[in-house]
C-alpha cells in the first residue's frame, strides 16, 4: 500500500500486443483520468414530479457558475407519479447537457441505484444530487468548485440548526472509531468515480455514504471539507425512515469497528 489512496490502482502493467488492441497502461493504473467529463452527478428521483424540475434546473444553473464539464444520470426508481416525464421534458428544454434518463423497472432504493448511476457514468468524479431539491444553488456552487481539489470532497454547513444532539454523538462515534476528523457525515460527497465502483458502501441503508466516506479515508484517499454558506431543506422522511436510518447507522458502526480491530 502506498502512502495515498490512489497508490492502489497504480502497479507495473505488461501487455501481449492482442491485449493492447483492447487496453492501454493508463486505463488500468490511472483509470480515472481519462474521463469525458469532470463529473458525473446523479439525480435520484422517485415520486418527485414536484421538485424534481426546479431540482434539475439548479443544477445547470449552479454548473454555468462552477465552468466543469459535466454530465447527469437521473435513475427513476419505479415512480408512481409523472416524474419520468418531468424528466424527459427537461432533455428537450436543454439538449445542450449531457443527460441520461434509466427508469427502472423494479424499485430498488437509493443506495443501489447510487453504485448504478457510477458504472452508467462516465466522469472523472461522482456526485449525487436529490430529486427533491433539497439542495439550493448556493451550496451546489460551494461544493462543486472544489472539485478536483481532493480525491473526496465533504461539505459541512456553517449553519447546523438541525445538528441534534443524537447526530453529534454519532459523528463523534464514528471519528473516535475511525480516527477520522469529519465534521460532518450527513451530506451529499464527491468521490472519485471509480471508488463508488470498486468501494461501495456494505450498508444499503441511508448511512452508506457514511460508510463509503470512512472505507476510503481509511484506503488514504485525500479529502477536502467545504464550509458552505446555505444549509439544504430537509422534507420529512417518515418514521419508517428514521427506522432504517438509525440500523443503517449502526451497521456502518459495527463494520468500522471490526476494521480497526482485524488492523
Amino acid at each position: 500500500m502506498g502512502e495515498t489512496g490512489r497508490d492502489f490502482w497504480d502497479g507495473a502493467v505488461s501487455m501481449t500486443p492482442a491485449a493492447q488492441k483492447r487496453h492501454s497502461v493508463g486505463e488500468i493504473s490511472v483509470p480515472f483520468e481519462a474521463s469525458a467529463y469532470d463529473i458525473t452527478l446523479f439525480v435520484y428521483c422517485y415520486n418527485n414530479e414536484d421538485t424534481l424540475p426546479e431540482a434539475l434546473h439548479t443544477l445547470v444553473e449552479a454548473m454555468d457558475v462552477v465552468g466543469k464539464s459535466y454530465e447527469i444520470v437521473i435513475i427513476d426508481d419505479c415512480s408512481t407519479d409523472h416524474s419520468a416525464e418531468f424528466a424527459k421534458g427537461f432533455m428537450l428544454e436543454f439538449p445542450r447537457v449531457p443527460l441520461v434518463l434509466r427508469i427502472n423497472k423494479a424499485h430498488k432504493g437509493l443506495a443501489e441505484n447510487y453504485v448504478d448511476a457510477a458504472f452508467i457514468g462516465v466522469g472523472k468524479y461522482f456526485r449525487l444530487v436529490y430529486g427533491d431539491h433539497s439542495e439550493p444553488v448556493e451550496t451546489m456552487v460551494d461544493v462543486l468548485k472544489a472539485v478536483g481539489d481532493a480525491d473526496i470532497v465533504v461539505p459541512y454547513y456553517v449553519s447546523m440548526r438541525d445538528k441534534g444532539r443524537g447526530v453529534r454523538i454519532y459523528e463523534w462515534l464514528v471519528n473516535t472509531i475511525g480516527g477520522n476528523s469529519i465534521n460532518h457525515y450527513g451530506a451529499s460527497q464527491v468521490h472519485l468515480r471509480y471508488n463508488v465502483m470498486r468501494w461501495h458502501s456494505n450498508t444499503h441503508g441511508p448511512a452508506f455514504q457514511i460508510d463509503l466516506l470512512c472505507r476510503l479515508l481509511e484506503q488514504g484517499f485525500t479529502v477536502k471539507q467545504v464550509p458552505c454558506r446555505a444549509v439544504p431543506k430537509h422534507p420529512p422522511m417518515g418514521k419508517g425512515y428514521e427506522f432504517r436510518r438509525f440500523w443503517s447507522g449502526v451497521h456502518v458502526l459495527v463494520d468500522l469497528i471490526f476494521r480497526r480491530c482485524s488492523k
